[in-house]
């Protein structure tokens, strides 16, 4: 069984969301990641170029119930970020950690960090999952993993910028910070 299987196995489908066709080519796919946010209407963001549905999972990483009934929070243990993409199509294996913000300064840099580096430590309990009851040694190896945040979501759409960043956004510290997504490809993201 692929990694993609086992997580879609492992999880239940209110933590996922689904893949979508694209409004002008049902062979291309989607995803529409949206925030519920109790201050505002909520908001929502559109990945195009999604691999096919057996190829990715899209996992809903703040519906895993904050820790704080274990961990005192001190450090940030108990923050998660909105969303993570796992995909596995036989070319890339990737995994990318997503926290998304209505305005550019809802929250402070150290603190998108942390939630981006929570949503890591959710997958690596599900890494340990795999590895233990679905007794897959090398479940989730191997992966690249990308670290992006979206601000001013919830301003009006213009071209997608995004804040220039040093080599690759493998770590949370040097995560792709994307201001008024607008149009965004799965490969923009990734960094190919």
């Amino acid at each position: 069984m692929d990694d993609i299987s086992i997580l879609k196995e492992m999880l239940k489908n209110a933590a996922t969301i689904p893949l979508g066709n694209h409004p002008q080519d049902s062979d291309k796919k989607l995803v529409n990641l949206t925030e519920d946010d109790p201050s505002s209407d909520g908001y929502s963001i559109t990945v195009n170029g999604m691999p096919n549905d057996m190829e990715v999972i899209v996992i809903k990483a703040d519906e895993f119930k904050s820790p704080d009934s274990v961990f005192a929070g001190l450090k940030g243990e108990c923050k998660r970020a909105d969303f993570i993409i796992i995909i596995n199509d036989g070319l890339r294996k990737v995994i990318i950690y997503i926290e998304m913000k209505a305005r550019n300064k809802t929250s402070s840099e150290a603190d998108i960090i942390k939630q981006l580096n929570g949503a890591k430590c959710f997958l690596s309990y599900c890494r340990e999952i795999g590895n233990t009851f679905w007794n897959k040694r090398d479940f989730l190896k191997d992966y690249g993993e990308r670290y992006v945040t979206f601000r001013n979501i919830s301003i009006s759409k213009k071209t997608t910028r995004t804040q220039p960043t040093t080599g690759i956004h493998d770590r949370p510290d040097k995560m792709l910070k994307i201001n008024s997504p607008n149009h965004l490809n799965l490969k923009h993201l990734i960094g190919c």
